[in-house]
């Protein structure tokens, strides 16, 4: 992983941000990449794979869902544009 991020790291920054944002609001996992490994694409985009291993697991925890054209994905098969958001109050 670039820059000696560890995946706590990411998974921290994930959640800070989506707490920041609130309930019923998304953020993009680039986003995340950007608030960790710096503002140049060339320092956050190597993080997009391990965020996204982070995103799925904390999606199978129940801590996050991941959403695509607005809806829950399966977060062991999905593909393409995807956004990170709390789970709904419940």
């Amino acid at each position: 992983m670039p820059k000696n991020v560890s995946p706590d790291e990411l998974e921290a920054a994930l959640l800070a941000l989506l707490n920041e944002r609130g309930p019923g609001r998304s953020i993009s996992p680039a986003d995340v990449a950007s608030a960790v490994g710096g503002h140049r694409s060339e320092e956050w985009g190597p993080l997009m794979q391990p965020l996204r291993r982070v995103a799925v697991r904390l999606m199978k925890e129940g801590r996050i869902v991941i959403v695509r054209k607005g809806k829950p994905v399966d977060p062991d098969d999905f593909r393409g544009t995807y956004r990170l958001a709390l789970p709904p109050q419940s």
